[in-house]
């Protein structure tokens, strides 16, 4: 088994790499799934996050208000930064239980499984034999979020400034994937990428 991290800022297009080493035959361990599993209406996790959050980031149906738990977390102000430190010492503990019970699930294999991160910027780990990195110019990715996603630009912007900056997400890669171009150009950046994971694994 080769263990590597994926991860790459809010816009960067990492999510359409991890479907495409998905489909060269990679295993994605997808930490933001893990994540929303994690927050399902009457999990511990969205309990704790309710004591600490109010109410009102849930729905009348039980399950999480994403868009109120963005509303607090992502911003300048000293409340905001301490709300989203508050929200990772909630969630992460339990992540990082449930990422590791699926990464060992291929422990005997020679698959090549990549945990499709976020944060991983924020959280380094130690456990991981290559670190790619999805990168585009921060005023594509808030045009992205802004075409994509519907997002106003002041919110697109303060979800890129609440991540660590691109140069320090840079600094921690092994492998970059350049995805400021098209689709077809991002095919081939993954085709090289994933014969170089391959090289990797095979030693």
């Amino acid at each position: 088994m080769l263990v590597v991290g994926l991860t790459g800022g809010i816009g960067a297009g990492k999510s359409t790499v991890s479907a495409l080493l998905a489909e060269r035959g990679a295993v994605i361990v997808d930490a933001d799934q893990i994540a929303r599993d994690l927050q399902r209406p009457g999990s511990p996790v969205l309990d704790a996050m309710a004591a600490r959050f109010g109410d009102d980031i849930v729905g009348a149906d039980g399950s999480l208000d994403r868009s109120a738990v963005a509303a607090i977390v992502f911003g300048e102000s000293e409340e905001a930064k301490q709300a989203l430190a508050d929200l990772n010492g909630i969630v992460h503990p339990a992540m990082q239980d449930e990422i590791r019970a699926q990464i060992d699930a291929h422990a005997d294999t020679d698959r090549i499984v990549v945990l499709d991160f976020p944060l991983l910027g924020e959280n380094p780990r130690d456990d991981l034999a290559a670190t790619i990195v999805v990168d585009v110019p921060t005023d594509i990715a808030v045009e992205r979020l802004v075409e994509f996603r519907g997002m106003d630009e002041t919110d697109a912007r303060n979800r890129v400034a609440s991540q660590v900056t691109r140069e320090e997400r840079l600094a921690g890669s092994t492998h970059v994937v350049d995805n400021s171009g098209d689709l077809e150009q991002l095919r081939h950046e993954v085709d090289g990428l994933w014969h170089a994971l391959v090289e990797l694994r095979n030693g």
